[in-house]
């Protein structure tokens, strides 16, 4: 098998050997239903509230107020739409953005179905939502804002603090779906004035299908899932313990190494950047440049079809993104980059990189070097790129 280079990482991630290790016997040997009452069962009861404990030690929570889901879609839908029904009575009007996840957008869509306003936020050229969009879309009958902490695709950080206190003078809910920034940035739900967090194990080194949800104490809001009376009657389901218990040691290890990781990630990041915009000619940086998660890096190359980039890529090992991973194959431009005002013949020329603490400065190089020669050999075969550059002799 060929050398892979994998650079997907806002996609998914490996589970790390001691999140492996933490898991298994809790698939065969600490097998019990937590909620059981017999002694055996106390063992899978105890996991889970350390694991509770480690991913709300993560966002500076309460562990009381962490409640854990199948993932950070299910995190998504729970906040947005039981927040609606919940608060249907003070006003039926929500603010989100434009460059949300599809798991936010959807069920923004899926409630104005059901008679609510939603307003959508232009972001600026550089993918922030500033607080005063955020301040001039606010009405009387405003119950809910969700904004994302950080862009899966192009990895620009918003002013969430800034954001929630907008939102807390207002007594208005503010939700953010932290998936993306979850152990890759220092998050604080109390000082940054989150009332909702969504967060998924599987993009820090943990398993799929474990999220969590956490819910400001004082917050009132129903299950999206009813059933059972697991995680304090609000999300039913026999819980998924060998998960959780996952999640739980990835954040462990996440909290433990963050400034180490993020401060290794940054340089090859910018390394990353630099190489390729002094290069590569007709490429852009999209996002804001400094102010971005540690490891994305997301370019656009004028007069190529990201599509085909990404496959010649993927002949020379290298694991690589048109955007997000939930709408590969999807033949529109990204949503994100028309949102922050890329044109769609440049919108289609991009592609996202995203760097993991186990990739070297020997594998970017190899990536620049196959990226400057599969790009000159894409346009070589672009009759427009042929006429652009004949006319600019």
């Amino acid at each position: 098998m060929k050398q892979m280079i994998y650079l997907d990482h806002a996609a998914t991630t490996a589970v790390r050997p001691e999140v492996l290790d933490a898991m298994i016997p809790y698939f065969s040997q600490k097998y019990g239903n937590p909620s059981s009452i017999y002694d055996f069962a106390s063992i899978s009861k105890t996991a889970l509230r350390t694991a509770r404990n480690a991913v709300a030690s993560l966002i500076g929570a309460d562990e009381r107020d962490v409640y854990f889901t199948g993932g950070g879609s299910e995190a998504d839908n729970w906040a947005i739409k039981c927040c609606a029904e919940s608060y249907s009575s003070k006003g039926r009007h929500i603010i989100t953005s434009k460059i949300e996840h599809h798991a936010v957008l959807y069920t923004c869509q899926y409630l104005e179905r059901c008679g609510y306003t939603v307003t959508y936020l232009t972001p600026n050229e550089l993918g922030i939502i500033t607080p005063q969009a955020l301040q001039a879309a606010i009405r009387p009958d405003t119950i809910l804002v969700s904004i994302m902490t950080a862009n899966n695709e192009i990895g620009t950080i918003q002013p969430i603090q800034k954001l929630g206190q907008i939102c807390k003078e207002h007594n208005i809910l503010f939700h953010t779906d932290a998936v993306q920034a979850l152990g890759q940035i220092s998050l604080d739900v109390k000082q940054m004035n989150i009332d909702l967090l969504s967060g998924s194990a599987h993009k820090l080194q943990g398993p799929k299908g474990v999220g969590c949800l956490y819910i400001r104490p004082g917050i009132s809001i129903g299950p999206l899932i009813h059933g059972g009376g697991q995680e304090r009657h609000r999300r039913a389901g026999t819980e998924n313990v060998p998960g959780i218990v996952g999640f739980g040691k990835a954040a462990e290890l996440a909290l433990t190494h963050m400034d180490e990781k993020s401060e290794k990630e940054k340089k090859l990041r910018d390394y990353f950047i630099q190489s390729v915009l002094e290069r590569i000619p007709f490429s852009r940086l999209n996002g804001c440049p400094k102010n971005r998660l540690p490891g994305n890096v997301n370019f656009s190359f004028q007069f190529i079809d990201g599509e085909s980039l990404l496959i010649m890529l993927d002949m020379e090992g290298i694991c690589a993104s048109s955007g997000s991973a939930c709408t590969s194959g999807s033949v529109d431009p990204s949503h994100v980059l028309t949102a922050i005002g890329l044109p769609d013949e440049i919108a289609r020329g991009s592609i996202r990189f995203t760097i993991g603490e186990e990739n070297t400065k020997e594998e970017i190089d190899y990536v620049i070097d196959k990226l400057d020669s599969i790009i000159s050999r894409l346009r070589s075969m672009n009759p427009v790129y042929q006429t652009f550059t004949s006319k600019s002799r």
